[in-house]
């Protein structure tokens, strides 16, 4: 009980991560032994299970048991993920790395992904892959097994560098902190990284396979669920907007949304044909409703919404009628362009009625923007099902341009909606009503009477208060107006308890907040804030509150963390594009020289 009391603000002793990281470097040397071994032809057991895979699903067994493991992995991380964020949203931060059950599904799920790219790597006998990578030491593999095995490995490698950020910055809770973003980045970014694997068997096998095995389905993934994976992907970072307790500007998520849909809508119906865009879209919603049932209802936890899509599934699919699609650039920009206008107002509407936050005319910037990456996203999303279509499929010219200026446009769209202000001359003037033994009505006057005038949201959340039985712990409570300036929640609010309440007003480019009641907490050390009778305060960044345990640390160091990520980030959009490049050319040239990555060793 005490060390649930005093749960670490900051990373736990490196004693407490030592027996797991044993035990996942002894599974890791096992594997790499076996596939030495297998390699060599001294795993006769191996070599029937990698033969009896090929003649179930069709597919050559490096790309069918890797496509499975990966598949059923990112499953798991990606439940786990939506899972582990509920869990922080209710009840705070953790008491240890494994102080939820969340952390495992997510820790099993991205150890899954590393293994899958291992397996891609090992498993591959056939040197006849036209967009063959050959590794250091001569090593020659498939382009989606380093793929694969790149994103995989960099999301693997987030978990321990979590610990060691929250060590030196504080348990910041927040989807967006760069290991977070490397974890989830990179399994996001491995659903296309299998696809590719995918594609690549299915080019390199003539067999169909006899299908018989209940196995046979997980080992052969459908291109329709690839679709639908690799949009649940793409809108993992749209998270925090789905709980309802975002720390980034409000025109994100529009923004967010309509690349989502966009690259992966597009990418659907341009690879796999007729009716795609829909079935990827339904997909993602059975998925993230299971998930949304489960977290929410099942596990008493906050409520993952999610958007829909099909609005913008019905666009894409009505813009094949009319622009063909075997011009994926102009399809792609096109259904795009409506994705990012007419879409978006479809989810505005949807947003009014599903979402805990929703949307207004005061994001106009964002829906602007999102019409702007729509037509990106659609181009990016063009390209992608274009490298994917098998070989005999059509393919017209891509304009010199069009692939660098959709990433340039997706890039200078992110870094206008990044910056963050906050109106700390504005204040609030509360007068705390008690409604309860813990709980109160609070009346608020603004100084300036119209700061709330053009808000995104304006609200009271009540937040981290859930117990460990039943969750709960996420509270948003609405400002009715009373008069010009003086506004009252509508119901009363926590103001007692592990509950940390707080005053949220959000415009589309700024986030400010006033603490109403904030409990003391010794592990950071931070004092408590009362909920007095009356009170005058003054707005801060809104980050500094929903981030109380983010102390210390230097400046430096973390603007050098973020940098690493954006290096990170880099790294990723070249390799995928340079690997669909090479996938695409080696569908309609007779020959393409193998990659090398290390000249030196190849």
């Amino acid at each position: 009980m005490l060390a649930e009391n005093l749960k670490p603000a900051r990373g736990v002793d490196l004693a407490q991560v030592l027996p797991v990281t044993a035990v996942l470097a002894a599974l890791g040397v096992a594997v790499l032994v076996t596939c030495a071994l297998y390699r060599r032809g001294r795993t006769p057991v191996l070599e029937r299970g990698v033969a009896w895979a090929e003649r179930e699903s069709g597919l050559p067994g490096w790309a069918a048991i890797p496509a499975m493991v990966s598949s059923l992995s990112l499953l798991t991380a990606g439940f786990g993920f939506y899972w582990d964020v509920a869990v922080h949203i209710d009840r705070g931060r953790d008491s240890s790395p494994f102080g939820t059950p969340a952390h495992w599904p997510i820790l099993i799920g991205l150890c899954g992904l590393a293994l899958a790219g291992v397996l891609a790597i090992a498993l591959d006998q056939d040197t006849d892959g036209k967009a063959a990578v050959v590794l250091p030491g001569g090593l020659r593999c498939s382009l989606g097994a380093s793929l694969v095995m790149l994103c995989g490995t960099i999301s693997l490698l987030g978990f321990p560098l979590d610990d060691l950020w929250h060590n030196a910055f504080g348990q910041d809770v927040t989807l967006w902190s760069p290991t977070h973003i490397q974890m989830v980045g990179g399994a996001s970014l491995t659903t296309l990284a299998t696809w590719v694997l995918i594609e690549e068997g299915r080019r390199r096998s003539t067999d169909r396979g006899t299908g018989k095995h209940a196995m046979a389905r997980l080992m052969r993934p459908q291109p329709i669920h690839m679709a639908g994976a690799f949009l649940i992907g793409l809108s993992t970072l749209q998270d925090e907007f789905d709980m309802g307790v975002p720390q980034f500007n409000a025109i994100y998520h529009p923004i967010l949304l309509s690349l989502a849909a966009s690259i992966g809508l597009v990418a659907a119906r341009v690879r796999i044909g007729r009716g795609a865009a829909l079935r990827a879209a339904l997909f993602f919603v059975v998925v993230r409703t299971i998930w949304m049932v489960v977290i929410g209802y099942g596990f008493s936890l906050s409520i993952p919404h999610l958007p829909l899509y099909l609005a913008e599934a019905a666009l894409v699919e009505l813009v094949a009628v009319v622009v063909p699609v075997t011009q994926q650039v102009r399809f792609g920009a096109t259904a795009g362009l409506l994705i990012g206008t007419v879409g978006v107002a479809a989810e505005w509407a949807w947003s009014q009625v599903a979402f805990p936050l929703p949307w207004g005319a005061v994001l106009w910037q964002g829906y602007l923007l999102a019409a702007v990456i729509g037509v990106a996203g659609g181009v990016l999303g063009g390209l992608i099902g274009r490298a994917l279509l098998p070989g005999a499929a059509t393919r017209t010219r891509t304009p010199r341009l069009a692939a660098g200026l959709a990433f340039a446009a997706t890039l200078g769209v992110v870094a206008v909606a990044l910056p963050i202000q906050e109106h700390s001359a504005w204040k609030a003037a509360v007068t705390t009503t008690a409604a309860g033994p813990h709980e109160a009505t609070m009346t608020v006057t603004l100084d300036p009477a119209d700061a709330a005038d053009h808000a995104a949201w304006f609200n009271v959340t009540s937040w981290q208060g859930g117990d460990l039985v039943a969750g709960h712990g996420l509270r948003i409570t609405a400002m009715r107006k009373v008069s010009d300036g003086v506004y009252r929640t509508v119901g009363a609010v926590p103001v007692d308890g592990d509950y940390k309440t707080v005053l949220r007003l959000a415009t589309g480019t700024s986030q400010q907040a006033v603490p109403l009641y904030l409990p003391e907490d010794k592990a950071i050390p931070a004092a408590g804030v009362a909920a007095s009778p009356h009170f005058t305060r003054s707005f801060v960044q809104d980050q500094k509150i929903l981030q109380r345990e983010a102390v210390g640390g230097s400046t430096i160091w973390k603007h050098a963390a973020y940098a690493i990520l954006g290096v990170l980030a880099l790294l990723w959009i070249a390799s995928l594009s340079l690997g669909l490049r090479r996938l695409d050319r080696s569908a309609a040239a007779p020959s393409i020289t193998p990659l090398r990555l290390v000249g030196a060793f190849a």
